[in-house]
């Protein structure tokens, strides 16, 4: 997970500068209890999502991006020993990387295999 150019995107490694997929999980904008993604390399700026795509962007103080920038982490879709992130303000969506788009879309554990894999992230370093 990587953002260039303020748009975030799942890209193949390497690519530089590496620090564009360093991300500081912090106390969700809205909801500590929730994580919001800090870029490492531009502190300032965020991901949320506009109109279920993502971007990085600096906090403007709204409630609407705080709500847009804030996830929750719940048992990986494809893997239960990974994660997953749903939507603060769209429970039903998750973040999910469509080709090397990063997006929020509606997948559950009904989904398809591939939409759930897609959804299902392992957090490290």
């Amino acid at each position: 997970m990587r953002h260039t150019g303020n748009a975030a995107r799942i890209d193949p490694y390497p690519f530089d500068p590496y620090q564009d997929a360093m991300w500081q999980l912090v106390p969700g904008l809205v909801s500590s209890a929730a994580i919001s993604f800090r870029s490492l390399n531009h502190p300032d700026r965020y991901l949320r999502h506009v109109d279920y795509a993502f971007v990085l962007a600096v906090n403007d103080g709204s409630s609407a991006f705080a709500a847009d920038a804030t996830f929750h982490r719940v048992a990986g879709l494809a893997d239960s020993a990974w994660t997953s992130f749903c939507s603060h303000n769209f429970p039903d969506r998750h973040i999910r990387g469509s080709g090397y788009a990063l997006r929020i879309d509606p997948i559950s554990t009904g989904s398809a295999a591939a939409d759930r894999h897609d959804a299902t992230f392992r957090i490290g370093y």
